[in-house]
């Protein structure tokens, strides 16, 4: 494997290159009342049509394979209140690098380690032990501190029934994880609208939005064009909403993100041999990852799977002529070698300008946030033609966001 030429390298990019001016009226603060009626945008080849997501099945060639996350957003946020009346907000991010997977972790009884975000952290004193009853389970939830690290505290949560799991807890006894950008306090609503209606692995900290707009209603109109649909695994994490602080792209570092595919999964991309569509920036940066996992295990680069498999730069430092499906035989292989049926690990894919698709033909996705690593993968799809899709979308009443309205973009 050889490197490839820095020109196309993106720790050269400026982040302000990859900027716009979104106001504040153009962010979807709640969803559409029905979600299927949500507005798309549709751009191939540089042309731009309007409709609606309850007909996209028309824009989407016969035969086509669509790829959704079906990873379920887990109610992460914890008000713990203290003896003096004050509150303490938790927000759990990811499992304590103790436990192999997201799944292991949401599973356990009884207690839990988990890293968290702590608002008011300077009121919560070591060795005190915060506690949330839960009457809907007649349960007390407690956390105490284990370590206080730079922003991020590994805490300790136990419970008293337990025969309940960690996702049982957290499902009664936190909040929606809605986006920062959303100015609102969560309501009943939100605990079904910000989940598709397809979610099934429990993990995230944010909704794969992009299937939020999907209902039977669509899929049917798939199944009557014979597009096929497929589910993959990626848990969003917080990271997502992370802004691009530097300059350069050099030094922004990509968040770890947990992926879990099947061996079904893989066999049926091989047996698939027209366009991959993927249905949010989550099943792309897994499908992707896929073709990256392949190749290093083609060429025999060893990988710690309970780390990270892909690093944020070896798309960008490595050089490969493999096919698409060469390296998907090569995945299937080491699963058959390992007798596994799933492959779970993490990737830290950066798809940036410069980016060209291993796997992916087209991208069903929401319109995001200035300056932010998902507008850069939009840019490596689109060039400079993203500016052009995203003025279109602001001066013809698209709504942004998680919440939003979004496009579907053919390669």
């Amino acid at each position: 494997m050889k490197p490839n030429s820095t020109q196309n390298h993106p720790k050269y990019l400026r982040i302000a290159d990859y900027s716009y001016h979104l106001p504040e009226d153009r962010i979807a603060h709640f969803p559409k009342e029905k979600r299927d009626e949500s507005k798309l945008l549709v751009y191939h080849n540089g042309n731009i049509e309007e409709d609606i997501y309850q007909n996209i099945a028309a824009h989407i060639n016969e035969g086509s394979l669509m790829v959704f996350n079906q990873t379920k957003v887990v109610h992460v946020r914890l008000l713990f209140k203290k003896t003096t009346g004050s509150s303490i907000e938790v927000f759990c991010l990811e499992p304590d690098k103790r436990y192999p997977d997201m799944q292991t972790a949401m599973t356990q009884r009884a207690e839990v380690y988990w890293e968290c975000l702590v608002g008011g952290a300077n009121k919560w004193k070591d060795g005190t032990v915060l506690s949330i009853y839960i009457e809907a389970l007649d349960c007390t939830l407690q956390a105490a501190i284990v370590h206080r690290g730079e922003g991020v505290f590994s805490l300790h949560f136990t419970w008293d029934k337990a025969e309940l799991s960690f996702a049982h807890i957290l499902q009664h006894a936190g909040k929606v994880p809605l986006p920062p950008y959303i100015h609102r306090d969560t309501n009943i609503a939100d605990a079904e609208r910000y989940q598709t209606i397809f979610a099934q692995a429990e993990g995230s900290v944010a909704a794969p939005t992009a299937g939020l707009h999907f209902t039977e209603h669509i899929f049917e109109s798939l199944v009557q064009k014979k597009i096929e649909k497929t589910f993959l695994t990626l848990h969003v994490g917080a990271g997502t909403f992370k802004p691009v602080k530097s300059e350069l792209i050099a030094d922004h570092e990509m968040h770890a993100e947990w992926i879990e595919v099947n061996k079904a999964f893989i066999i049926q991309l091989l047996q698939h041999k027209t366009d991959v569509i993927a249905v949010g920036t989550t099943s792309m940066r897994t499908l992707e990852s896929l073709y990256w996992i392949g190749l290093q295990l083609h060429n025999g680069v060893p990988i710690d799977f309970a780390t990270v498999a892909v690093p944020q730069w070896l798309p960008y430092e490595t050089h490969s002529e493999l096919s698409r499906d060469q390296a998907l035989q090569a995945i299937l292989n080491w699963m058959n070698i390992h007798q596994m049926d799933k492959l779970v690990t993490r990737t830290k894919i950066l798809i940036a300008p410069g980016y060209q698709c291993k796997i992916v033909n087209g991208l069903v996705t929401n319109f995001h946030q200035p300056g932010s690593t998902l507008l850069l993968l939009i840019a490596a799809l689109l060039g400079d033609n993203w500016k052009q899709v995203y003025q279109y979308a602001l001066e013809h009443d698209f709504r942004f966001l998680s919440y939003g309205d979004g496009c579907f973009i053919r390669l």
